[in-house]
Formats: C-alpha cells, sequence, structure tokens
C-alpha cells in the first residue's frame, strides 16, 4: 500500500507551529494528537470546529491516524447542521469554544498529558480519505467532494515552490481565514506540514491583531489572507512588520490593489486560483502578469461553453465556475465569475442555493436575490445582496429571523424588500435586470420597509 508522511519535519525538535511566538514541536504536536486520540468518540464522522489552528491541527492529525473522517462545511448553521446530521448521522463536532452551540453530540478539546512516546512521523495511506468539504448545492443541500490523502498531499506540494517555501528556510505562515476553510486548510495547514515549515496558531481579524500576529512569528514570514483583509490593511495605515511574501486568494485583485500591497509592506504578493472542488490549480503575481499558470499535470479544456479541470491532482475532469480564457497548455486568463455564483467577503455560494433556502420557508410564495453595486463609498469591494420576496403574513424582521436559521449571516439581504409579485417573464424566468429595476421603484416609492 502507497503511503505519504503526515508532516516533512524529520526531527523531534523541529517546529511545526507558534503560539503567540512560543514554539510547538514535532513531537508536542504528535504526542497531542496520540493523546487526543484517545479521546475521540466512535464515531468516523468529525466536524472540527476548533479555533485555534493548532487544536484544529491536532483534531485533524488524529482523524488522520485512527481513519476518521474530518468534514469541513462551509458555514455551521443550524440547516447546515441538520443536513450534514443526514449525511453521516456519527457525526460529532470537535470545539475548544465554551460557547458552541452545534447541535451535534460535542468533544470539548480537553487537556493533554505530554506523556513521552516514541517519534515516528506516521505515514497515511494515499488512497485514505482524508476529509469531506461542501459546496452549496442548487437544491439548497450541501454537496460533498471527498479528498484523499495524497491528493491533498500532491496539490499543496506542487504548489509550494511556487510560493518560494521550498527554499531551505523555514517560514512561519500566519493566516487570517479559518483552517476549516479550503484555502485555509490547504495553505496554512497542509502546506506547513507538509512542506517542512510552520505556522501560527493565532487567526487574527482586525488590522492591529494581524500586526501584532505577525510580529509574534520568527521571520521569514508569510501572511496568507484574503483581499478583504487587505483592503483593510491598506485602509487602516498601519505598517505590518517585515514579511517576505503575502498570499491571497477567494477573489481576485486588481492589479492597483496588488501593487499598493507590494509598495505598503514591501514585499511581493502570489494569488491562488481554485475552488473547493478542485483544490488550488493555479497562481499569478498580479503585478506581473494577468495571466494565471496552472500546477503540474493540470489541464483545462471547455465543453459545451463550460470549463473544465482535469489532470495532476485533480482526479477527475471538474467544471469550473468561472469564465476562462484558455492562453496555452499552462496559462490561462480570468475575466470572471459566471452569473449565478456569489463571493461575499471571500464566502463563496450561489444564487440558486440562496434562493432555494429562501423558498423553503414556510409562508414564502415566491422570493429571489440578486446583487447590489459593491461598496464604492467604504472602498471595500464587499457585495452585498438583497432579495424581494412574497410572504403574505410575515413581516421582514420574521423572514431574516427564519433565513439566519438557513445561510451565513454574511448572505443575508440587506434590504429584504416584501412584494405583492415578481416581475417574472411569460416564460416563468427572472431577468437580473429587471429584477433590480423592479426593486429599484419599489425602494423610490416605500423605503427600505415598505
Amino acid at each position: 500500500m502507497q503511503t505519504g508522511p503526515l508532516f516533512a519535519h524529520p526531527r523531534p525538535d523541529d517546529v511545526v507551529a507558534y503560539r503567540r511566538g512560543v514554539p510547538i514541536t514535532a513531537l508536542e504536536l504528535l504526542t497531542d494528537a496520540m493523546e487526543l486520540e484517545r479521546h475521540l468518540p466512535p464515531g468516523r464522522n468529525v466536524l472540527n470546529v476548533c479555533l485555534d489552528r493548532y487544536r484544529f491541527t491536532v483534531g485533524l492529525i488524529a482523524c488522520l491516524m485512527s481513519g476518521r473522517v474530518s468534514l469541513l462545511p462551509s458555514t455551521h448553521t443550524p440547516e447546515v447542521i441538520r443536513q450534514l446530521v443526514t449525511f453521516a448521522p456519527d457525526a460529532f463536532c470537535l470545539t475548544d469554544d465554551p460557547a458552541c452551540a452545534i447541535a451535534l453530540p460535542r468533544l470539548a478539546y480537553p487537556e493533554l498529558d505530554r506523556a513521552p512516546v516514541p517519534w515516528r512521523v506516521p505515514q497515511i495511506p494515499v488512497t485514505q480519505l482524508a476529509a469531506i468539504v461542501f459546496t452549496s448545492g442548487s437544491t439548497g443541500t450541501p454537496l460533498p467532494h471527498a479528498k484523499l490523502w495524497g491528493r491533498l498531499a500532491r496539490c499543496v506540494l506542487d504548489g509550494a515552490p511556487r510560493l518560494g517555501l521550498l527554499d531551505g528556510r523555514r517560514h512561519t505562515l500566519i493566516g487570517t481565514v479559518p483552517a476549516q476553510h479550503m484555502y485555509g486548510f490547504e495553505s496554512t495547514v497542509l502546506l506547513a506540514l507538509l512542506s517542512g515549515n510552520a505556522f501560527s496558531a493565532e487567526r487574527p481579524f482586525y488590522p492591529a491583531d494581524i500586526g501584532s500576529a505577525v510580529a509574534d512569528a520568527p521571520e521569514p514570514r508569510a501572511l496568507i489572507s484574503t483581499p478583504v483583509h487587505l483592503r483593510t490593511l491598506l485602509a487602516a495605515g498601519i505598517e505590518l512588520p517585515p514579511v517576505d511574501l503575502i498570499v491571497s486568494a477567494t477573489a481576485p485583485l486588481d492589479r492597483e490593489l496588488a501593487r499598493e500591497v507590494e509598495s505598503r509592506f514591501r514585499t511581493h504578493l502570489i494569488e491562488i486560483y481554485g475552488s473547493t472542488e478542485t483544490g488550488q490549480i493555479a497562481t499569478r503575481r498580479p503585478v506581473e502578469s494577468l495571466n494565471w499558470s496552472l500546477w503540474p499535470g493540470v489541464r483545462l479544456y471547455e465543453d459545451r461553453n463550460e470549463m473544465f479541470a482535469c489532470g495532476g491532482h485533480v482526479a477527475q475532469p471538474t467544471p469550473l465556475c468561472d469564465v476562462l480564457e484558455i492562453v496555452d497548455d499552462r496559462e490561462f486568463i480570468l475575466h470572471g465569475r459566471t452569473t449565478d455564483l456569489v463571493n461575499v467577503a471571500g464566502k463563496r455560494s450561489s444564487f440558486a442555493y440562496l434562493n432555494a433556502q429562501l423558498n423553503a420557508i414556510p409562508g414564502v410564495v415566491d422570493g429571489a436575490f440578486f446583487q447590489r453595486e459593491t461598496d464604492a463609498a467604504g472602498h471595500t469591494g464587499v457585495a452585498r445582496l438583497a432579495a424581494v420576496v412574497v410572504a403574505p403574513g410575515l413581516s421582514a424582521a420574521e423572514l431574516t429571523l427564519r433565513l439566519r436559521e438557513r445561510i451565513d449571516a454574511l448572505f443575508l439581504p440587506r434590504p429584504l424588500l416584501l412584494v405583492a409579485e415578481l416581475p417574472r417573464n411569460a416564460t416563468g424566468k427572472l431577468p437580473q435586470a429587471a429584477l433590480e429595476e423592479f426593486a429599484a421603484r419599489h425602494l423610490k416609492l416605500h423605503g427600505p420597509h415598505g
């Protein structure tokens, strides 16, 4: 049986993580994972929601060593958890949050005794199911995507040289994205483990916290972030301690913003392109080129006006939800999202999914989401969603409360307009332009609460 190492740190005293600047060694990580494994309930499927990146990693490794599967849904709303129970009835939740209210059997991250254990780098079968990640299905039910250990490892190791993280130095990766997000999972946790580097246990959010986390991390440093966080950092006017590299993903950066980031923080910035379905498949340095360069072995092809990725770590031809232009066998240009995909502050969903959740609420006769203009005044570039709904007997406040049970709060419509009917055409379709015009007229006549 072919196997692959769980981490690339050959010596027990190699540092794999830092918490507030204090190093954690590979042997300590292995010891904690083996101890946590003894606390895990019998279930095979684990929802690991630990906020601390190191504790998340300990849970991940304990699951891998015991043949358990990490479930990584994009959100933890009550509706998603109910659907997760249907998908994996034996699932339990591993959490380090005392206030966690997820409706699953819960295991609080325990105090771990670091009794001596023999040093060995665990070997994981390349065909072992390591994780299941979920995307928003058009019917409202999250769609599962299986991630095998060998393909996850190949994806990360194919990308590490592109980022300059295999240069013989021990880099520290500081992430502003959660470990449960596919980007954070690959680019902070797995990348550090499999490239022999280290990660910061913290997940800073506010600019001052990001600056402190970077300062606490030993050099050389790489900041793994998103366009929203980078815009916020620039707007806050703070000076970061030296960083060798900034990595961005979840939405494309415009060239001017990338130039400003590189200039302000005296570094270079690399973008990663990928999806939950494919994992990471390409990079570019936006200040140098608009073209994206594919991972080794990965290829794109078009079939019936739909773009597919295949080869390399991508197990089977997988459709991409973006408009791409193939330049040659190795490069492509990203022209934008397909019309159904919506991205709010780095989180992705689809209008089909949001509409399905809205129309599943008892009392809703008809309803549709649409995207408003970006927040140009605030210079954040964050998309805003609105919705028009036919729901006699329900108030906007009641609808918002019920939507909160079903979708991530980032996607809640602002405003939510109650109307008598939607402007559907003769074939029952709802053109985006007609919907936007209809909503604008309604707002002008009745205001956001009319």
